[in-house]
């Protein structure tokens, strides 16, 4: 996966730093198709985002947006732009973002291994 981080990291400490957040190929692939349904072009990128609530205290959130905030940590994943809040770049780092089939139905699992609690939908998070 080719990763990046602009505009915060310098480019010296960029590459010995682990990118925030991680998405599978599969993730980027199910990311892709949907931008492509929604009409949008390759120039909007994937916003990843941790706001409060849910069951557990805090909930991921996606959309797409067309441009990087001033102070986004922006990532290159697999040709897809991703935009990190700094806020919520604390509660991502480590988190690996992947599309997964089930009996429950497909989606987006998050792999948080700094979550001390989820509830059972699997949006929801404690640290």
């Amino acid at each position: 996966m080719d990763s990046t981080t602009h505009p915060t990291t310098p480019a010296s400490d960029a590459a010995a730093e682990a990118p925030i957040v991680s998405l599978t190929t599969k993730a980027v692939e199910m990311v892709k198709t949907t931008r492509e349904q929604e009409g949008m072009d390759a120039s909007w990128g994937l916003r990843v985002a941790v706001m409060g609530g849910g069951c557990s205290g805090f909930q991921y959130a996606l959309d797409f947006e067309q441009e990087a905030r001033e102070t986004d940590h922006v990532l290159s994943v697999e040709g897809l732009n991703v935009f990190v809040d700094p806020v919520s770049a604390r509660y991502l780092e480590g988190v690996t973002i992947d599309y997964v089939f089930g009996m429950a139905g497909a989606g987006f699992k998050f792999l948080n291994p700094k979550a001390t609690g989820s509830c059972g939908c699997g949006h929801s998070f404690a640290v």
